[in-house]
């Protein structure tokens, strides 16, 4: 299994139409994907205030490579979603079946 980290920097000018439209853009998009497995979605600390988070995790590389496309180490943005991102990133790392690293 691969998770997926994608973390975004919004325009704090537009949080609460970006939470509104996430919810309703880019959720039900991610939740669509074949091969999901699971999301979790982080929202900002006082640290963090303009930052968010999707942790998804994906059943294998193939299924994450259909719904990201060939350079899956870029983020997705479903459309309508673009004019809130100041800054995003993404990250992979493969779920391990124990503790320790090998």
């Amino acid at each position: 299994m691969i998770i997926r980290i994608f973390k975004v920097r919004i325009d704090p000018e537009l949080r609460n139409e970006f939470e509104q439209k996430f919810q309703e853009i880019s959720i039900p998009y991610v939740q669509a994907q074949k091969g999901l497995i699971s999301f979790v979605v982080g929202k900002p600390t006082q640290w963090t205030p303009d930052d968010y988070l999707l942790i998804t995790t994906w059943a294998n590389e193939e299924d994450l490579v259909t719904f990201a496309g060939k350079n899956w180490n870029q983020a997705v943005i479903p459309e309508g979603m673009e004019k809130f991102v100041v800054q995003c990133w993404v990250d992979h790392f493969v779920l391990s079946d124990d503790s320790q690293i090998q």
